[in-house]
Formats: structure tokens, sequence, C-alpha cells
């Protein structure tokens, strides 16, 4: 089932996520709305709280894009990072792991805003699969990137926050006419 991507102003984007303590049935059952919802909406990456959900959880899938690489160790040793995709990660834990790179970023809650925002280009990432399984990598590039935006989400923290303040102030009349349109939304389901 295709899930509604909540937008910038509603407030479930700025909670931080829940632990998730047993992949049962309904959590299975949405991470594969998830995924649906993702792809639907051409994205290389999801977070539960997009969708209303304050969990840590998110889904994560760069098989598509061709123009910016991503490269993956498991135990170390180079590995293909489409062999890890579609990829789910259930309370994740994130370290940097290389030296800051600025990249463009756009966001699903944030349709048609794009920016150059700089992380770490690589980090070591450890969480459990969708299955409840352990899982342990270090990946760089765009999938580095992808983990690090939505493991931001499970945070509470939004990609207009890792902005430059000139950039955010060239974004401002449209992350404002944004906020407010999603906050009138609001207004009228209440």
């Amino acid at each position: 089932m295709i899930l509604p991507v909540i937008k910038y102003g509603h407030p479930a984007l700025r909670q931080k996520g829940a632990r998730i303590e047993a992949v049962t049935p309904e959590i299975k059952k949405f991470i594969a709305d998830m995924f649906e919802t993702m792809q639907a909406k051409h994205g290389v990456g999801l977070a539960a709280q997009q969708v209303g959900r304050p969990l840590q959880l998110t889904v994560i899938d760069v098989r598509e894009v061709k123009d910016r690489p991503s490269w993956l160790e498991l135990d170390g040793k180079p590995a293909d990072a489409n062999d890890l995709m579609p990829l789910v990660l259930i309370n994740p834990e994130i370290k940097p792991a290389g030296e800051p790179a600025t990249g463009g970023e756009g966001c699903l809650s944030f349709p048609e805003i794009f920016a150059e925002i700089t992380r770490p280009e690589s980090v070591t990432v450890k969480a459990l699969n969708g299955k409840g399984k352990p899982v342990e990598f270090r990946c760089g590039g765009l999938l580095a990137r992808v983990v690090q935006h939505e493991v931001d989400h499970l945070n509470g923290i939004l990609f207009i926050d890792r902005m430059d303040r000139k950039t955010k102030e060239e974004l401002r009349p449209q992350l404002d006419e944004l906020q407010a349109a999603t906050k009138a939304e609001l207004q009228k389901v209440q």
C-alpha cells in the first residue's frame, strides 16, 4: 500500500523514532508499504517519520542511480553495494568514517527543493535488517549520503538543518511556503 508522505511543517518529521524491539508481522507489512511508497515517489530512501510513524526504521535502494556511485565493505572486504539492496535498517547506529564531502540532496518531504550538503564521505553502519538480524558494513558515495540523510530523519533532523546559512536563506521563500501549506492541511484535518 502506498502511504502518504508528509511534508515539511508536519510535527512527526521532528520526532525521534522509538526503537523497534521485535520484527512483528505488522512491522514487516509496514516495511513492504514503505518500499512501495518510496518506489512510487521515485526516492532512494524513506524514513518511518516521513510517513508519520516515529520509529527507528528506514528503507533504502540506490540501485537505480547510475551517475552517483556507491561503495560497500563487508567484513573489511570490498563488496557490491547492489547486493545489499533493497536495504532495511532498524535501530541503526552510524559512525563517520571519512573526510567531509559535499553533494546534492533532495528529500521526499521537501518536493522540488535541492541543496548541496556536506557530510562525511563514508560511514560505518550497525543495524538490524528486515528480518531482525544484525548487519554491519562500511559504505561510501551515494549510499553513505542516503544512510546519513535517513538516520538524521530517525532522530528528527532534517536536511535543511545541515544546509549552510546562505543556502537556507536562498530557499527561505520555498521553505516558508511549504511549511504554511502543510500547516493549513493539518488545520483542515482537525
